[in-house]
């Protein structure tokens, strides 16, 4: 969802147009009782962005008390009420406000204003790349150091454990091992493994891209699941940012513990009909007390890979709950 603010009966105007370009709620400030600042308050976590048809220095004193980090604010696009400039002021790259203020700009004919480093100089951006291949970024102070690197012209390897195309810089360098560094300034590593940081400035990136069938007894707590998962993982030697979707039975379907879990780790839960489990269950070790159970011989396994994932952990037992995890090819 997006908000427009407007401030003026030129800015209104243009308010009203840029609801006709991209789907958002308009909202004037003297018809909104002056209470701007909480609505804004309010929305900050749910909007994708918030326009100002305002002054930057009006935007500025509305957004400075909600700034949290690049990863959860939304993109702060701010244009002047005649429309001349477009102006992408927060959240230009994970919130998409660049991009935003570029297609503004060429519907309403104004200028974009984009002042990040990287874009200005033809360099895609870490969180740019990230975004672009639904990638999770480990830690996200480590943008600022790697993009520092690529400001300076410094040579930054890449290192990845799937078929990715390279990050699109030109001091970039493909490497096979994460052992043959030395040569290097920096390097970007997408993986979904936990591995040992190498010793020069590095920025990991998580496919989300494993996939986790769950089944387990009735009024399962949401904790026990959590660690049951981390367990797995942790046994695995693989990171939780991977985790892309839960997959579970109908019988399971109103059970809280699992779709606790499954937010804990900002995953969705998909919910296969037995009709869909018996397809493929033949594949799998079966269980005669399950079967008698809920009417199907397995959960974990079948659901994991009716997600898409190659099993990499069997059917796992943590006290009543059965874990499976597989990979699903990116």
């Amino acid at each position: 969802m997006n908000l427009v603010i407007s401030f003026t009966d030129e800015g209104e105007i243009l308010g009203n147009k840029i609801a006709d370009i991209i789907e958002t709620t308009h909202v004037r400030s003297s018809k909104y009782s002056g209470k701007i600042r909480e609505l804004i308050g309010q929305s900050w976590r749910d909007m994708e962005s918030i326009i100002f048809v305002s002054s930057t220095g009006i935007a500025i004193r509305y957004i400075k008390d909600f700034i949290i980090s690049k990863d959860v604010d939304p993109a702060i696009i701010v244009i002047d009420d005649t429309g001349k400039n477009v102006i992408s002021l927060l959240s230009g790259h994970l919130g998409g406000g660049n991009e935003l203020a570029e297609k503004l700009a060429i519907e309403l004919n104004s200028y974009p204003v984009i002042t990040t480093a990287t874009d200005n100089r033809g360099i895609e951006s870490v969180d740019v790349y990230s975004k672009k291949h639904n990638l999770q970024i480990e830690n996200i102070k480590d943008i600022k150091v790697i993009s520092m690197l690529m400001i300076e012209n410094k040579i930054i390897g890449f290192y990845s454990d799937f078929d990715l195309p390279l990050i699109n810089y030109k001091y970039t360098r493909e490497v096979d091992s994460l052992k043959n560094i030395s040569n290097l300034d920096g390097i970007i590593i997408v993986t979904n493994k936990i591995i040992e940081k190498p010793d020069i400035p590095n920025i990991i990136l998580r496919p989300k891209n494993l996939a986790v069938g769950i089944g387990c007894k009735k009024d399962m707590s949401g904790e026990r699941i959590i660690n049951a998962v981390k367990s797995e993982l942790e046994k695995l030697e693989l990171s939780e940012l991977s985790l892309y979707k839960f997959g579970t039975v109908e019988a399971k379907k109103d059970e809280k513990g699992i779709f606790e879990a499954a937010k804990y780790f900002n995953c969705d839960v998909r919910v296969f009909e037995n009709e869909e489990i018996a397809k493929v269950e033949d594949m799998f070790e079966k269980s005669q007390f399950v079967k008698d159970t809920i009417g199907v011989y397995n959960v974990s396994e079948p659901a994991c890979h009716l997600l898409g994932g190659k099993i990499i952990s069997g059917r796992q037992k943590y006290n009543g709950i059965t874990v499976s995890i597989g990979e699903i090819n990116l």
